[in-house]
């Protein structure tokens, strides 16, 4: 009797599990269009979206996973997928536990992908991932973002392109009241306000890992300005606080750093190259002295900042901020156009700075940042906890350097291998596959080219001989992550090398 009762009971449990199940969409597909796969998802599933150009304009509520059972919403691996057009390619409210992975979004003239809370912000959207996304080409001029987050939060952004934003007031990313998130190895290029922009009550977002080329008037706008009736939490007396902005490299832009109404916000082991008008910005826009605190408390350190005559004001300071509450230390400064240059101008002092010393990047010109030997940034850095990570996910030391790049790494490749690198390569860092542009060496059609990766002992992983594309392919297969040094040889003598980071 008491066999047939545990029988029962077990049948009873295994008819309401749900199993896993995998919806496709595209041509010929079970579904047509995302909202129908998305209308019978259930937690556990998985939404595969084939090749194809798909239009903009979906809309998606309360799509959401559990802690254990997220819901995937994939590109077919291998297969482009593109939404293109419409005033958004997505908008999803209230979703939770969702990871996005493989998609171009292009040609919106709104804002490219908007993920929000729908608008009841004490139920935010949370645990969202986008993974290896691109965000490019906004048909707008306005206040129109690549994407745009209102009340998200414990949210991922990484390995993800964001290219050709608004030539207006839109940023690539802007967040409002978003909280506890990651912007890690993404790369940012031709933006117009700002590359990220966090306000409206924004806490505790990472920003780490990045490459930020011509990347809007302030790269990172770390605050900003509000509606009162659009913070999240309502009573928020901040625009941001707690950002960490970490091992990130800076080319260009009227002011890289921003910090606009934010407290408690770090700016650490960072490389800034040629800013045109300004390296920081110190302001606050959001005034009410009754309620917001004034931009302070925040920490620059660990940072190189390579100038030239664009820059005459290095740092400038806004009404009602608290700059004196800033901490700034162990920078490395140099101006490449004076060399009796005595340094910047600064609210406060910058502890144990270097002035004047040239930082011996690599070669700046083909945008490699990583430090020669002798580099007067290696072993100088403030012993800060964190960043752990380099731009190439290497550790840093103890001592650390200053910048983005840890100088002082022992591998098994040679020192004279760090040559000039000629090569670009994208996605970069990747985690599925990576396209190597041999086409600035190639001398001519006819040209074959050899291709070697090694790992960080010096030993070969990979080789591909005879290439005469002009583009290579590196799958990940067969990679653990970590950091790799390729060489390509051409006629017998080495061409070009560099570094490849596998996810």
């Amino acid at each position: 009797m008491k066999k047939n009762i545990v029988s029962i009971h077990l049948c009873f449990m295994l008819s309401t599990v749900a199993f896993a199940g995998t919806h496709h969409v595209g041509t010929g597909q079970t579904h047509s269009n995302l909202s129908q796969a998305a209308a019978v998802a259930i937690p556990g599933d998985t939404i595969l979206v084939h090749q194809g150009t798909y239009g903009g304009g979906t809309f998606i509520s309360n799509l959401q996973g559990n802690a254990s059972q997220w819901i995937y919403i994939h590109a077919v691996q291998g297969e482009t997928v593109t939404y293109s057009g419409g005033s958004s390619a997505w908008q999803f409210s209230d979703g939770a536990y969702l990871h996005m992975k493989g998609f171009i979004f292009q040609q919106q003239t709104s804002n490219g992908v908007n993920m929000d809370d729908g608008g009841s912000y004490n139920t935010p959207s949370h645990h969202l991932v986008f993974d290896s996304c691109t965000f490019r080409d906004i048909n707008a001029t306005g206040n129109n973002d690549l994407l745009k987050m209102s009340g998200v939060d414990d949210f991922e952004i990484r390995n993800c392109i964001f290219l050709n934003g608004s030539t207006g007031a839109g940023d690539a990313i802007d967040m409002v009241g978003c909280h506890d998130g990651l912007i890690k190895n993404c790369r940012f290029e031709n933006m117009g306000a700002a590359s990220i922009q966090a306000k409206g009550g924004c806490r505790n977002i990472r920003i780490e890992a990045n490459f930020f080329k011509d990347a809007g008037s302030r790269s990172l706008n770390l605050g900003g300005s509000t509606g009162l009736a659009f913070f999240r939490p309502i009573n928020a007396p901040y625009e941001a606080a707690d950002l960490k902005v970490y091992s990130n490299i800076f080319i260009g832009s009227e002011a890289p750093i921003a910090y606009v109404g934010c407290i408690n916000t770090e700016v650490v082991n960072n490389t800034i190259y040629v800013p045109t008008k300004w390296v920081i910005r110190i302001l606050q826009e959001t005034v009410d002295t009754t309620r917001f605190l004034p931009c302070g408390n925040n920490t620059f350190r660990n940072n190189i900042i390579y100038l030239d005559n664009q820059v005459t004001t290095q740092c400038n300071i806004g009404t009602d901020t608290d700059p004196q509450s800033f901490t700034f230390s162990n920078d490395l400064w140099f101006h490449s156009q004076n060399s009796s240059w005595a340094g910047p101008s600064l609210p406060v002092t910058d502890a144990n700075r270097i002035v004047g010393q040239n930082p011996l990047f690599v070669n700046a010109s083909l945008e490699n940042f990583d430090l020669q030997s002798g580099s007067p940034a290696i072993g100088n850095g403030f012993a800060s906890v964190n960043p752990v990570q380099d731009y190439t996910r290497s550790n840093f030391h103890t001592p650390r350097s200053i910048g983005a790049f840890e100088g002082n790494t022992t591998t098994g490749i040679k020192a004279e291998d760090k040559l000039q690198n000629k090569i670009n390569a994208y996605p970069n860092p990747f985690s599925e596959s990576c396209i190597v542009d041999l086409s600035s060496i190639k001398k001519s059609a006819e040209e074959n080219l050899n291709f070697h990766l090694y790992n960080l002992l010096g030993k070969e992983v990979a080789s591909y001989m005879n290439i005469s594309a002009n583009k290579l392919t590196i799958h990940r297969k067969g990679l653990g992550s970590g950091v790799y040094i390729y060489k390509v040889m051409q006629n017998n003598q080495q061409a070009g090398t560099g570094k490849l980071i596998v996810q």
